[in-house]
Formats: C-alpha cells, sequence, structure tokens
C-alpha cells in the first residue's frame, strides 16, 4: 500500500480502509507525502465520525490534526481552510458557546497533559517511540522505550482532583480497548521484547507550573494481561 493508494481509496469512498491504510504508512514515514495523505484522509473520518455521534473520537483526530498541521505542506492555502472547517464543525452554533469552551479548554488539558507525561518520560531515561499511536478506532497515547521494555502509556489528565481520581478513568471498556491497540502494535511492529502498560496521571491545566504527576508502573489491568501497579511520583 502507498500513499497513492490510499488517495485511490479516498476517491472512491472507502474511507476507512483508507484511514486503517494511512496509519500504517504514518508510524513509519512522517514525510511531507505521507503527512499530506494523513491529514486529508483525517479529516474525512473526523466528518465521518460527528456525523455517527461519536464526538470524542473526533475530538481527539482533531487533536491529532492540530499536532500534525506544522507539517503538512499547504502551498495553496486548502490544508489551514479544512483545518479551520474541522474546528467549526467540532463547535457548531453560537447557542452553545459556553459548551464550546469548555469542550475546547478540555481538549487544551489533554494535549497538555500528553506533552507533559512525555516531558516526564524523557528526563526518566524513556525514548519516546510513538504519541498518539492509531488502531482502527483505538489509539494508545504515548509508546516508549525503557532499557529493553516496551512501556505503553495511557495519559489521564484533570483540571482537579476534587471530583475523581484520573486513573479510575480507565475503566473495563477503555482497558479492552486497549488490550486490542497493544496487541495490534506488538503484531504490526514484530516485537518480541518485554512489555508493559503504564498509567500517567496528570492533575492541573496549562499554565499551572507546579501540576501534580503520579506514574502508575506495570498498571493492573482487569483483563489476562498485565498484573502489579508500581506508583511513582
Amino acid at each position: 500500500m502507498t500513499t497513492k493508494d490510499v488517495f485511490e481509496l479516498r476517491k472512491q469512498g472507502r474511507i476507512e480502509e483508507a484511514y486503517d491504510a494511512i496509519r500504517q504508512l504514518y508510524a513509519d514515514d512522517k514525510g511531507p507525502y505521507t503527512s499530506m495523505a494523513m491529514f486529508w484522509t483525517a479529516t474525512d473520518i473526523l466528518k465521518k465520525r460527528l456525523k455517527e455521534g461519536r464526538t470524542d473520537e473526533a475530538e481527539k483526530i482533531f487533536a491529532a490534526l492540530q499536532r500534525m498541521l506544522p507539517n503538512v505542506p499547504d502551498k495553496d492555502g486548502w490544508v489551514g481552510m479544512a483545518f479551520k472547517k474541522c474546528q467549526e464543525l467540532l463547535s457548531p452554533g453560537e447557542t452553545n458557546d459556553r459548551l464550546q469552551e469548555d469542550g475546547a479548554e478540555h481538549l487544551q488539558t489533554g494535549i497538555w497533559g500528553e506533552g507533559l507525561a512525555a516531558a516526564y518520560l524523557r528526563e526518566k531515561g524513556y525514548v519516546i517511540l510513538e504519541r498518539d499511536w492509531h488502531s482502527k478506532h483505538r489509539d494508545i497515547d504515548i509508546i516508549a522505550q525503557h532499557g529493553d521494555t516496551i512501556v505503553f502509556v495511557e495519559v489521564k489528565t484533570r483540571a482537579s482532583s476534587h471530583f475523581a481520581d484520573p486513573a479510575s478513568a480507565v475503566n473495563y471498556p477503555k482497558q479492552h480497548n486497549l488490550l486490542a491497540a497493544i496487541n495490534h502494535y506488538l503484531n504490526y511492529k514484530h516485537i518480541k521484547s518485554p512489555h508493559r502498560f503504564d498509567v500517567i496521571t496528570i492533575v492541573g491545566k496549562p499554565g499551572n507550573n507546579h501540576p501534580e504527576i503520579e506514574h502508575i508502573e506495570d498498571f493492573h489491568l482487569s483483563l489476562p494481561f498485565y498484573s502489579g501497579g508500581r506508583r511513582r511520583r
């Protein structure tokens, strides 16, 4: 499969197939042409997810678009206009301004938290291999390597810890999706080395110079995968 094949699938309306194909290509090649194919296919999927009522997934795709935007060629300005259109689709109607602001703030807090978690891991000697890696409708926030161990990391960020421990958001459905994505990555990359699943929780929001960061190593899943759970701050 090539980027040319991806664009051909888009022309045929086979959006899901195009999206699955380009994510695999983009995982290994983030050059300008592949980035462009990834951008346009992701915008297709974002619109499709919104029509399906899967807003949370659409927001995560938009966050990925925002991160890749500086690396996508935009000679004629079409990329910028498409990005703005996606932004408008996620924030429709002036009557929902407060809700939109809350959603945008939540999205920005999540992006900030993932960046903070990646920086934290680098300081601890981890090598970041992937960020926001997708497998079908599932994703892994961070994939890193620590020594000879591959570490899959779920990042949970909350502005406040008053309502719930961020780690509590890693519920059974989320664990099921993570397990499927992790197995896909291991098989796709032909990885046989040791691996584990971690959770990093962050309490704070952009502008907070002293966020609370907790690193739970080898997080216990209620699925036949890992056991343990060593917390580090």
